[in-house]
């Protein structure tokens, strides 16, 4: 579907807007600040962005200087930036319960992303909670043969259900992140039955993009990208919140469905919706109510930044253009001051997303754009309507 066919309706759509205080803070704080505490990582999984190593690298942050990396997260003051500890694994990190100390010290928000693997145990849980931390992501890619092959590790899909278990037993809220690319796309309804029998209260679905060791993995056409975020809209009626990284389209595709039949649009499903949908009613039954569409407005660059393990800053870990390094200049600075960054959080974007009405609201994957492109600022060929 070319976009020129659209582009009135595109140009038209009435959409909410960011409150004055809303632009404001996502000029000046991140909400979210993840950070590769190493590469060190148990797992190999197929798709990871990230090429794990049994060793710390020489240029990985220093005790000392993570440390000041806390320091400068908290220093954004009131709201401050939820940190999100990812890698590789935090757990590997041997000073990680320091750091952990340092967090709390500095009252910041802390979630993390830990591989399973024998370190995420009862007592590391109970360990987690009291330092503060607020949540944990684990990773859910499928059924069992497709979830094991993917991690590359048999029997990590009991681990994992055994993990989520654990950690909801012991009251840390669990997030469960699924990478959905070819391979897995039609276990997504599976995948949320388990979670939700489980009462996992979110589920945050990535959208892959080819880079790191997910370079020669399929990604998903546009319209099936349309089809699994129609999918992701219908599952968010049951009582879970649903979430996308690397997929503001979902924004738009939300939007269109919610104000359906007034938006002209909403086009017909496709087979694989029609699929996922059918078979999230046969496991888990109607939902009570409609699903209700909320306005976001993050995106890579925009409230949302990643530091890598050696201190440099990107629009996000699926996005590797440099925009400097902690451990010489100031996050605070570097976040509000990057012509980068500006050009993100002002929309300033070629192609379709330049002129689509949604660039606001949606904007495109800046991460596909640059894997594709080069060009982090060029539209997003995975939205249906940039083709």
């Amino acid at each position: 579907m070319a976009l020129h066919s659209k582009l009135p309706e595109l140009q038209s759509a009435t959409l909410p807007k960011p409150s004055y205080r809303l632009r404001e803070r996502l000029d000046n704080t991140p909400v979210l600040v993840f950070w590769e505490t190493t590469k060190v990582c148990p797992l190999t999984c197929l798709h990871c962005r990230a090429e794990s190593i049994s060793l710390a690298p020489p240029e990985e942050l220093t005790t000392q200087e993570a440390k000041l990396l806390l320091a400068q997260v908290a220093s954004f003051g009131t709201p401050k930036p939820t940190l999100i500890l990812t890698g590789g694994d935090p757990l590997s990190r041997p000073d990680i319960w320091s750091l952990l100390e340092e967090a709390k010290e500095l009252n910041l928000k802390v979630a993390i992303s830990p591989a399973v693997s024998p370190k995420l145990n009862a007592k590391t849980i109970v360990r987690l909670l009291g330092l503060g931390v607020q949540s944990a992501s684990i990773s859910l890619d499928g059924l069992e043969n497709t979830h094991d092959v993917i991690r590359g590790i048999s029997g990590h899909f009991k681990e994992t259900l055994r993990a989520i278990d654990t950690m909801e037993d012991y009251g840390l809220r669990v997030q469960v992140n699924t990478t959905v690319m070819s391979k897995n796309k039609t276990e997504l309804a599976d995948v949320f039955a388990l979670i939700r029998s489980r009462a996992v209260k979110i589920w945050e679905v990535f959208f892959l993009i080819q880079i790191g060791r997910g370079s020669d993995i399929e990604e998903l056409t546009p319209p099936e990208n349309e089809d699994v975020a129609r999918f992701l809209f219908e599952a968010s009626a049951y009582d879970v919140l649903v979430r996308t990284v690397e997929a503001p389209f979902y924004r738009r595709v939300s939007h269109q469905v919610a104000t359906k039949p007034e938006n002209p649009m909403l086009g017909d499903p496709g087979p694989l919706y029609s699929k996922l949908s059918k078979k999230l009613k046969d496991l888990v039954g109607e939902a009570d109510t409609e699903p209700t569409f909320k306005p976001v407005y993050t995106r890579d660059g925009k409230g949302i930044v990643f530091i890598s393990h050696s201190g440099s800053l990107y629009p996000s870990g699926f996005t590797p253009v440099p925009l400097g390094n902690i451990k010489s200049e100031s996050l605070k600075i570097l976040y509000r001051n990057s012509e980068m960054l500006r050009k993100i959080r002002r929309a300033d974007i070629s192609g379709a997303c330049g002129v689509c009405g949604y660039v606001e609201l949606c904007g495109g994957s800046r991460a596909r754009a640059f894997t594709h492109f080069g060009d982090p600022l060029a539209q997003d060929p995975g939205c249906l309507f940039a083709g």
